[in-house]
């Protein structure tokens, strides 16, 4: 999964607390500010305050309304005086600012501020967790193995799974982490591009179990320009989806602490993803289940119940379809797929078939399970989901005269509640 951002994740004491000043030009009016009740100025600079978790996917949606992001300033309580301020829902593991020349600035300021966070990630502390091995000023530089379609005949859009060769670095990850890749070249302004960062879709020892590669799931960014309805490509999708064997890439990172699974093998395990939000739950869901990766892992021998409920446009965008459904038919009592395809499936009003409908026909039976204290709950993907998915286990917890909002605000406490959307 992709999660767009100029900036390099640390993870600190105390980070889920910091807020961080964009200063952005240019954002145009669009049904989602509108919805959203952002302030948006027709001319000079607004100013939006993001808190830590949050800053790649408020930097995501600013490139989607056309913004240009003029500075990035740890919030410090005061205002500035030609700008308008607000707060964004988003999810992400930045937490640095880099420079125009790469080089990673760490911020160490916290604000007492927390509002706006929709959906806090869990607050585990994971002291052994590799985190930032190799920065933008000194990026790896891998090498790529192999880059392969994932969408099938009649699909919609390029996506494509990538496998980079790590020999020779010191590159280790685990499972929910991403790392950061820069893009060649320059950007409008005549700067060197800034690293994206990419949720890793495979797990800590590699698609091919060896400890020597990472692999991502990406596509293809593609959308109208708003004024000239010219036909815009992604910067960094479009770099990497059309790399070959043996092009070399700089890679940074690992990043994120948010996403990680529990440890204990009797987990439940819920995973609510959309498109390349499957990138996570694919590492996941090989750590669990492929005989290769339980080979290599005696320490931990899944034995839990996941459930897997993915949304996609159509059949041929059902990405790693071969794998799920192969690990289904091997471990149907451990594991659970529910697919929503929105073009060929109908909800129970008659209308497209979304990963939030799915969620209402299974709430009552979700519920239950995430009452279970060993339950842990994922969703990775487009935003948009989410309120359904709160709409949908509100009515399920309101028959047991439970209030979802409260309840779901302990899950994020005890650190069973795990959101990273865009």
């Amino acid at each position: 999964m992709y999660n767009q951002g100029a900036v390099e994740g640390t993870t600190g004491a105390g980070a889920g607390s910091r807020v961080f000043l964009y200063e952005v030009l240019g954002l145009r009016q669009s049904e989602e500010t509108e919805n959203n009740s952002y302030p948006i100025r027709k001319s000079g600079s607004v100013f939006i305050r993001v808190p830590y978790n949050r800053m790649n996917q408020e930097m995501r949606r600013i490139t989607r309304l056309g913004g240009k992001i003029l500075n990035i300033l740890p919030y410090s309580g005061v205002m500035p005086t030609n700008g308008s301020v607000a707060e964004t829902n988003g999810s992400a593991f930045a937490a640095s600012v880099t420079e125009g020349n790469g080089k990673a600035t760490p911020t160490t300021q916290k604000s007492e501020d927390s509002k706006g966070k929709t959906m806090t990630q869990a607050k585990a502390k994971h002291a052994d967790v590799p985190v930032n091995t190799y920065r933008p000023n000194a990026p790896f530089i891998g090498k790529v193995i192999s880059n392969d379609a994932l969408v099938g005949d009649g699909g919609i859009g390029i996506v494509q799974h990538i496998k980079f060769d790590l020999t020779g670095g010191n590159l280790r990850y685990i499972e929910g982490q991403s790392i950061g890749i820069i893009p060649p070249g320059v950007d409008k302004n005549g700067k060197p591009e800034k690293l994206r960062l990419y949720s890793i879709a495979s797990t800590r020892h590699g698609d091919d179990v060896n400890d020597t590669s990472v692999s991502l799931c990406v596509r293809r960014l593609e959308y109208q320009h708003p004024q000239t309805n010219e036909t815009v490509f992604g910067v960094c999708s479009t770099y990497l989806t059309a790399l070959k064997p043996g092009d070399e890439v700089k890679i940074t990172g690992p990043v994120g602490k948010e996403m990680l699974l529990p440890d204990y093998e009797d987990a439940n395990v819920i995973m609510m993803g959309t498109g390349t939000g499957i990138a996570p739950m694919r590492a996941y869901l090989w750590r669990m289940f492929k005989d290769n990766e339980r080979a290599v892992n005696p320490e931990y021998q899944f034995k839990g119940m996941a459930w897997l409920i993915f949304g996609i446009p159509t059949s041929p965008n059902i990405l790693y379809k071969e794998e799920l459904e192969e690990l289904q038919a091997k471990y149907p009592d451990n594991f659970r797929l529910t697919y929503a395809i929105s073009r060929e499936q109908k909800n129970a009003q008659g209308g497209r078939m979304y990963i939030q409908d799915r969620v209402a026909e299974h709430a009552d039976e979700l519920w239950s399970l995430i009452k279970n204290e060993k339950t842990h709950t994922y969703i990775c993907g487009l935003r948009g989901m989410e309120d359904g998915i709160d709409a949908a286990l509100t009515a399920a917890a309101a028959k047991e005269g439970v209030v979802w909002s409260a309840y779901q605000k302990d899950l994020k406490k005890a650190g069973r509640w795990h959101v990273e959307t865009y």
